[in-house]
């Protein structure tokens, strides 16, 4: 079996099962997207989504966020990992936005990563939920998925796994690839046990051919 043929076999299956994924954060908006994934950085989406909807009730633009204390925000995402950094990230971040972008978050990987406390995997999560755009974030879930599946091939880093997806991935899945990956990850390819007995790749996938 080729690369392309596993890749196509994988798609397939996704797309079948899932033909509109979605990813779990909530959010109304493109600033609300960037703070739920800022946020979600080790971190479940459940416990951001239990944090936003107060955090966005008291800071519904970004003007307002930007105009907020550190400690002011921390009162409302003391909850989540590292809440002491991400404050003070989400605070300057905003203060950017407002000053260097017109209050308007920007859309493109280049520019969301001149923000403080966004790296490359929230950047292209935002512009593939936010815009559809052909940018695959990727996490330990992801990460570990293509490896185990055989879409990678000893990856030495996100930013590899990043480069091999996008080459084999069709532009206009990626945005939908992105989310099928990750939630295959969250809930069939589990990091200790693998529900293989669940999952409908065993035919084309290395790990389990492995074992």
């Amino acid at each position: 079996m080729t690369i392309k043929q596993r890749y196509n076999y994988c798609l397939r299956k996704w797309e079948e099962a899932l033909p509109n994924p979605e990813g779990e954060l909530h959010y109304n908006d493109p600033f609300e997207l960037l703070v739920a994934v800022m946020l979600s950085a080790q971190c479940t989406d459940k416990r951001v989504n239990m944090v936003t909807p107060s955090l966005f009730a008291e800071y519904p633009t970004v003007q307002d966020m930007a105009n907020a204390s550190v400690q002011d925000i921390l009162t409302f995402i003391y909850s989540v990992s590292y809440p002491n950094s991400k404050a003070a990230h989400l605070s300057a971040a905003s203060k950017m936005i407002v000053e260097d972008f017109g209050g308007e978050v920007p859309d493109t990987v280049e520019e969301l990563t001149r923000l403080p406390g966004v790296g490359r995997k929230t950047a292209n999560v935002v512009c593939a939920v936010m815009w559809q755009q052909p940018t695959m974030a990727v996490d330990t879930h992801i990460f570990r998925v293509a490896e185990r599946i055989g879409l990678t091939t000893g990856s030495k880093s996100p930013l590899h796994t990043e480069q091999v997806l996008v080459r084999y991935i069709p532009q206009d899945l990626i945005p939908k690839a992105h989310h099928w990956i990750l939630l295959h990850g969250r809930y069939i390819c589990v990091a200790r046990k693998p529900h293989c007995e669940k999952c409908a790749l065993t035919e084309v996938c290395r790990y389990f051919k492995m074992h």
